[in-house]
């Protein structure tokens, strides 16, 4: 399969910017006859490096989402990003769920998990807004795998569970998986996506599962890359970002260095 280095920055325009050692990769994975666009953020260095699984949102991919994997490959990860919607040819913004993208996903896992500058250890995953939902599936299913979660604004909840389950109920998952998970949300984010992560954060820690959440007084819906953030919420992000590079290193046990013990 034909795969692409585009060093970073990227411009709108297509064109590269030599602006930064972290290098972004295209290709695509089969998933089952599906052809699933992969991009890989590749740290500088010889690696190998800690591996994380970045989920998006239902929003698509956008000059938003690379910047986000950039930043984590500068803190030494070796991100992969599935783009679980135009294999498949789904609009921006789907209301349901499709399940078949689960495994179209979980090909990108696979594939991050076989990469050869990739530590061989259990991978940590970073998702926003649906990708958590993705993200605990993949732990009830192959929690060996996953070291990890750090949620933004994380979906607890199938999308295509009736309105009681919505309102009233954490996902099946969240009773069942016992992978440590960091919950980050806007303290003005909706009323359901902060009720449904409040659930699914009391049901985990009552299992006795690794859990935080971290609550940002002043910050809406999507804090972390909004095209009108506030001084608080640019705060809030940076104070995300470390917190997400803390709880990866402290679950995928890496060294001071950010390096696979």
């Amino acid at each position: 399969m034909a795969r692409f280095l585009i060093p970073l920055l990227l411009l709108l325009t297509g064109q590269a910017v030599a602006a930064s050692d972290i290098v972004i990769q295209q290709t695509s994975v089969k998933s089952r006859d599906i052809d699933v666009p992969i991009e890989i953020a590749m740290p500088a260095g010889k690696g190998p490096f800690p591996p994380v699984l970045f989920i998006h949102a239902k929003r698509g991919i956008d000059e938003n989402e690379r910047k986000h994997i950039t930043e984590l490959a500068e803190q030494g990860f070796l991100v992969v990003m599935p783009d679980w919607q135009s294999g498949r040819m789904i609009e921006r913004w789907p209301s349901e769920h499709n399940p078949e993208t689960e495994l179209d996903v979980e090909a990108a896992m696979d594939f991050l998990i076989k990469h050869p500058k990739a530590c061989k250890t259990p991978i940590g995953i970073v998702g926003q807004s649906r990708g958590p939902y993705y993200a605990i599936r993949l732990a009830a299913k192959r929690g060996k795998d996953i070291a990890a979660i750090a949620s933004y604004y994380g979906h607890m909840q199938n999308p295509n569970a009736p309105e009681p389950d919505q309102l009233f109920r954490a996902a099946p998952e969240v009773f069942q998986i016992t992978t440590p998970i960091l919950f980050l949300i806007g303290e003005q984010d909706f009323e359901l996506r902060r009720m449904s992560g409040g659930r699914a954060f009391y049901a985990l820690y009552e299992r006795g599962v690794p859990v935080e959440l971290q609550y940002y007084p002043l910050a809406r819906r999507a804090f972390d890359f909004r095209a009108d953030q506030s001084p608080e919420e640019k705060i809030a992000t940076k104070h995300a970002r470390k917190r997400v590079k803390d709880w990866l290193y402290q679950w995928m046990k890496l060294d001071k260095k950010g390096h696979c013990k």
